[in-house]
């Protein structure tokens, strides 16, 4: 038997102007943030656009539901600008994956890829994938991931040590403060502007010439 992919509709946001009137009293919050009470849903719609605004439901649980007097296309940008701005700060992890017996070369290529994430910010769990009789020896894989943790000492701390998990060994590396682009790129600012300041209060304290 055929299955067919139902159709997603997009979320169409909360309730705006004549969306509203399927309501009979909303609880009106004015342009300036006043509360107005509640009213009949036409009456805040005609609030609205006697302002130039829009009437736009922020609450729609609540008894009777809140609708706020704003600026819609204002508001759901900022709204978006928010989440964009969350997504942003959220940490990602990035896995490495590496074996007990990895050679030398290939440990060092992995490395540079840990410093990559690191340095941007991201956490790196490492997981080392034990086969047949090298679950016998966890300590093999155990030091590969030490020496991965010193090599990234200077940019790293281990948030999660070296553990079993079943036949994987794991461990998580994360940032350490201002070890990240983002860290060093204020850093930058701040030291550009302090070479600004001293080259300025040079200037003001240089001898005047007859």
């Amino acid at each position: 038997m055929r299955r067919f992919a139902r159709n997603v509709r997009p979320d169409p946001g909360p309730p705006v102007n004549e969306r509203c009137l399927r309501y009979r009293e909303l609880r009106v919050i004015g342009s300036d943030g006043s509360q107005l009470g509640v009213m009949p849903s036409r009456q805040a719609l005609n609030l609205a656009k006697d302002e130039g605004l829009d009437l736009v439901m922020v609450a729609p649980n609540a008894d009777p539901p809140v609708c706020r007097i704003i600026d819609h296309g204002k508001f759901k940008y900022d709204q978006e600008k928010r989440e964009r701005e969350s997504k942003r700060k959220q940490q990602d992890v990035k896995g490495i994956k590496i074996s007990p017996r990895i050679a030398d070369h290939d440990l060092e290529h992995l490395l540079k890829k840990a410093d990559e994430f690191l340095r941007d910010g991201d956490k790196v769990k490492v997981v080392c994938r034990f086969r047949a009789r090298e679950i016998t020896h966890p300590e093999i894989g155990q030091k590969r991931m030490e020496k991965m943790a010193q090599a990234l000492a200077e940019i790293a701390v281990v948030e999660r040590p070296p553990t079993m998990d079943g036949k994987l060994m794991v461990m998580v590396l994360a940032p350490k403060p201002q070890s990240g682009k983002k860290h060093a790129k204020a850093e930058n600012q701040q030291d550009g502007s302090k070479a600004v300041q001293d080259h300025g209060e040079r200037q003001d304290h240089s001898p005047e010439v007859p």
